[in-house]
């Protein structure tokens, strides 16, 4: 039951985020107005804004103009219910569960924002660095000084890399959202989680990309957004990251 419970937090969350994953690289309030249908506009009646159900009762439609919203609705909705579940079986009903949770949140936000327009904003990245750091105080595998160090490592590198591209090929290669994005995983995580979560990401990221541009027929000149790489790797590390660095260093 607890479980259950957690997961439909986790999926009211879900539709919340979908609301922040439209709006803000939209530049449009996340709060007013109420929601509405992407296609026609009109106000959704709270009845058919119940997170899954609705979606399944209308059949993944608008009541009023007909015309089929997104699957990607009840799929983040659910990607959150079951982070939420997978967060706590691990951590326990704490108060680290509780900020990871905020923390995932925040990434599944900047992952669809970086699909769609190749954007990460600051609104999320920078006072997720802030957050990072205040939440060093209460996660115990953190100190503030890791914290700190983990801003340095991760966002120095990645601006390290973006300056000697810029440098080497006079184009941009690295966003300037990747290294704020970096430095707030840094910042929750540390500076030891740096390695693994550039590894992971990159490794998908490579693969992902590959398949990507060669099913688009695509140059290697194409632009790939970077940030859901980043974010996936650090939701990988939440889960098996510690412990993998633990087995590494035992060898």
């Amino acid at each position: 039951m607890i479980l259950l419970f957690v997961f439909l937090i986790g999926v009211i969350a879900g539709s919340f985020l979908n609301v922040c994953i439209y709006r803000l690289p939209r530049h449009e309030s996340i709060l007013f107005p109420a929601s509405h249908c992407p296609n026609c506009g009109k106000p959704i009646k709270f009845y058919d804004n119940i997170p899954l159900l609705s979606y399944v009762i209308l059949g993944g439609k608008c009541r009023h103009c007909k015309r089929t919203i997104s699957a990607r609705y009840p799929i983040i909705e659910t990607i959150s219910g079951l982070l939420a579940i997978a967060i706590v079986i691990k951590y326990g009903l704490t108060l680290h569960s509780l900020l990871l949770l905020l923390l995932v949140f925040s990434l599944i936000i900047i992952t669809f924002i970086d699909l769609d327009f190749q954007i990460i904003p600051d609104i999320l990245s920078i006072p997720g660095i802030i957050a990072g750091i205040g939440a060093s105080f209460f996660i115990p595998t953190v100190s503030w000084t890791d914290s700190i160090l983990g801003i340095l490592a991760g966002g120095g590198f990645l601006f390290i890399i973006a300056v000697t591209y810029k440098w080497l090929t006079n184009r941009d290669g690295m966003g300037g959202g990747d290294i704020k994005l970096l430095a707030m995983v840094g910042a929750w995580f540390g500076w030891m989680a740096i390695p693994f979560i550039l590894l992971i990401s990159s490794f998908i990221g490579a693969l992902i990309g590959s398949i990507s541009l060669l099913l688009a027929k695509k140059s290697l000149r194409y632009k790939i957004p970077f940030g859901p790489f980043i974010s996936i790797a650090a939701i990988i590390y939440i889960f098996f990251g510690p412990e993998t660095i633990n087995w590494y260093i035992n060898l």
